[in-house]
């Protein structure tokens, strides 16, 4: 077809050029002949530059057909309307009612920049797993039902719940875990895994000790991608998660809890899911359990239950300082956890509401390794929190930094929740 359109327009344009070319060319006779040695340079010349033209035309000719079928074949695939040219007065830009396309929405993306969890102060239940036997019950629980064990799973130790039904599980084993343990205010932490793929794969957290308090609140449900509470409407999912129950890869998930004499507040990673007001019933205890289950991978780590404070600002108005354990490293490291921002996030916020202030940022530890590793290890967790505050905004004027390493501590360290206490950054005036 290409090659058809060519011949048609050199003839034209050589038809044209004999009727008025000055120089006398059997064009005829020169096309029969050979086309590379035509006598006459004008014409060559000229039937060159038609050449030329002829082709760059064809080319974008071709170029723009090419275009408009990419479009169609991408408009068809997309099911929208061929957008209108640009007019004289163009229209404003309206989103209404456009279609939120979830499943080709991107990867979220986990910043933690608007992160406001802030956790309780005063830790009265800690289990990182630390000690723990593989296949043995995890000691610092009691069993509520199914069969729960120790498990080495993904480079750490884990709580690993092997068959369960939906009204078993797992509850702190405290010394009067018949009374209510769990304070006004009180926040919970901990990690759980969910598997790629695998639909509506649950955890359940009660807030009460199951076998041991009677049943109170409604049972607080976790999805991979959501959270909902009971089985009302209050639900929350992740955002840009296309759906709640079921994605395309596994992965930890943070669970974080707050509850504040009657408001109830859910937090997976970097966002909060749900935001209860008004939770009528009295939480006593903790139970954690799953979906009924065999031969799948549930697991927990890392959990923490600790009673709430007064606000990080008062305690510094009384004080001169306040102390905070939520700020949270690596293991033997100064690289710090990302569910910490809500702390740092905190405490950024203070410091720019209320420019006069300047604070020491110093670390602390436990007593667990050498005293020297333990000096240096507080003194670069003190830093990493400094020049973290820095990169938020705050000028480095406004803070120093500092570490104790394990010499001040705040608890005893022969228990876990004594270690935490003393695993702690604090905020000195200066």
């Amino acid at each position: 077809m290409k090659t058809n359109i060519i011949i048609l327009c050199i003839a034209f344009i050589i038809v044209s050029f004999t009727s008025t070319a000055q120089v006398k060319v059997d064009v005829e006779k020169k096309l029969n002949n050979e086309a590379n040695q035509r006598a006459n340079s004008n014409t060559d010349k000229a039937i060159d530059k038609a050449f030329d033209s002829v082709e760059e035309g064809i080319g974008n000719l071709f170029k723009k057909k090419k275009g408009s079928a990419q479009a169609e074949t991408t408009e068809k695939k997309a099911e929208e309307p061929k957008p209108q040219k640009q007019t004289a007065e163009k229209e404003p830009k309206s989103d209404v009612n456009e279609p939120v396309q979830l499943e080709s929405a991107p990867a979220p993306q986990l910043t933690w920049a608007k992160y406001d969890f802030v956790p309780g102060t005063e830790i009265f239940f800690e289990d990182y797993q630390e000690g723990e036997q593989n296949g043995e019950f995890p000691s610092k629980w009691d069993l509520a039902g199914g069969v729960v064990e120790n498990a080495f799973f993904d480079e750490s130790n884990v709580i690993y719940f092997r068959e369960i039904g939906n009204i078993g599980g797992i509850t702190p084993l405290l010394k009067d875990s018949k009374s209510d343990y769990l304070p006004d205010e009180f926040t919970i932490e901990f990690d759980c895994y969910f598997e790629k793929e695998v639909y509506s794969q649950r955890y359940y957290v009660s807030f009460y000790a199951a076998k041991k308090q009677k049943s109170a609140l409604q049972r607080l449900v976790l999805y991979t991608n959501g959270a909902q509470y009971g089985t009302t409407n209050i639900q929350g999912i992740y955002p840009g998660a296309s759906r709640s129950n079921i994605d395309k890869i596994a992965r930890w998930r943070h669970i974080a809890i707050s509850f504040n004499k009657r408001a109830l507040k859910v937090y997976m990673d970097d966002a909060r899911l749900l935001n209860i007001p008004n939770v009528e019933e009295n939480p006593t205890g903790l139970t954690l359990g799953t979906t009924s289950q065999t031969e799948k991978k549930y697991f927990i780590k890392n959990i923490r239950i600790a009673k709430g404070a007064v606000p990080l600002y008062d305690k510094f108005l009384t004080d001169g300082k306040f102390v905070t354990t939520g700020i949270k490293f690596d293991v033997n490291k100064a690289t710090i956890k990302p569910e910490s921002m809500g702390t740092i996030n905190y405490v950024v916020k203070m410091m720019t509401d209320h420019p006069e202030l300047k604070f020491s940022v110093e670390g602390h530890t436990d007593s667990d390794g050498d005293d020297a590793l333990n000096q240096k290890l507080s003194e670069a967790r003190a830093k990493a929190v400094m020049e973290k505050m820095t990169e938020l905004g705050i000028s480095a004027d406004r803070l120093t930094s500092k570490g104790h390493g394990e010499s001040k501590p705040m608890a005893g360290n022969d228990t876990p929740e004594g270690k935490a206490q003393n695993r702690r950054v604090e905020f000195v005036k200066f």
